[in-house]
């Protein structure tokens, strides 16, 4: 078919407005998982274009309406966070723009934001560094002209089981009085050639790594989404956070850390609940720890949730 026996743009058929069957208003109508650009804060002030996995959605209050206007809602969001770093004020404005968009059939507005933050995170004792990265989710929402916005991300962290190291130091310990039953006088030598050998260890604690997932309510009284500054709060609490550039000191003083932060997956969803807590910028938060057993096929999980600090 030649261009010239095409229809004409205005008598193509458009079914979006014959009646609704089975009319009634609609929680959400949109579309999920469309890659976009998105622009986010770097940690040195600037900006980073990441790829992102995006959800988009409005209700349908018009209970007659059969549909909402899709394609103009999936062209407002092609550049809609491209040009500008991701902030609270230009997530409204995007929300806002689509519910105007859909010329007066829809009040409210959703966006999800799915992607990974990559930060570089400095080792433990030598001079190097190295990326990590961790999942991010915003959910982003306006509703009766008001922004609700909750955030989700998760941490890696390595956890050492309290009781297994109870356990192994008394093991030890008995291997230390039956090396020595019959050595008198002990000198400070002797013992700490003998801890420095294979025969000072009889026994090691055992430890997994661990994962922290994160979901929180912020307050919209604030300026910038505050990911960073919550991602350090919870490694901080938590003490043992997964390593990433590692040489043997690190490798070390990580051993350290996890020595002086044995913990239950109680008392690490404690420690996270405590570090949220305290925060003035959360509504409300959910937590769950989730501890990779070495010891066990299952893993050992903890569920907290609670409210920020209030002013």
């Amino acid at each position: 078919m030649t261009t010239s026996h095409l229809p004409h743009r205005s008598t193509l058929p458009d079914v979006a407005f014959d009646a609704a069957a089975a009319a009634r208003p609609l929680d959400w109508v949109g579309m999920a998982n469309i890659a976009l650009p998105l622009r986010i804060a770097s940690a040195d002030g600037g900006a980073i274009q990441v790829a992102a996995s995006v959800d988009v959605s409005v209700d349908l209050r018009d209970a007659n309406a059969r549909g909402i206007h899709m394609s103009r809602m999936y062209l407002q969001l092609q550049t809609a966070f491209a040009s500008e770093s991701l902030t609270p004020a230009g997530l409204r404005r995007v929300l806002q723009g689509l519910v105007d968009g859909q010329g007066g059939i829809s009040s409210d507005a959703r966006v999800v934001l799915r992607y990974e933050q990559l930060l570089l995170r400095p080792a433990l004792a030598s001079q190097n560094a190295g990326w990590k990265r961790y999942p991010v989710e915003i959910d982003a929402r306006l509703i009766d002209g008001h922004l609700q916005l909750g955030l989700r991300f998760s941490v890696e962290y390595s956890s050492t089981c309290p009781a297994s190291a109870a356990l192994s130091r008394q093991l030890n310990a008995e291997r230390f009085a039956a090396d020595f039953a019959a050595v008198h006088p002990l000198s400070t030598a002797v013992v700490s050639d003998w801890l420095a050998s294979e025969r000072g260890l009889a026994a090691t604690p055992h430890a997994q790594r661990s994962r922290a997932d994160v979901r929180v309510d912020l307050r919209p009284a604030f300026d910038e989404l505050p990911l960073t500054a919550l991602i350090d709060a919870i490694e901080q609490a938590l003490g043992t956070p997964v390593q990433t550039a590692v040489k043997r000191e690190d490798e070390q003083a990580f051993a350290r850390l996890n020595a002086e932060n044995l913990m239950f997956c109680e008392d690490a969803a404690r420690r996270v609940a405590a570090a949220l807590a305290r925060d003035p910028r959360i509504e409300r938060f959910d937590a769950q720890v989730s501890h990779f057993e070495s010891l066990h096929a299952h893993d050992a999980v903890a569920r907290v949730t609670g409210e920020g600090a209030r002013d």
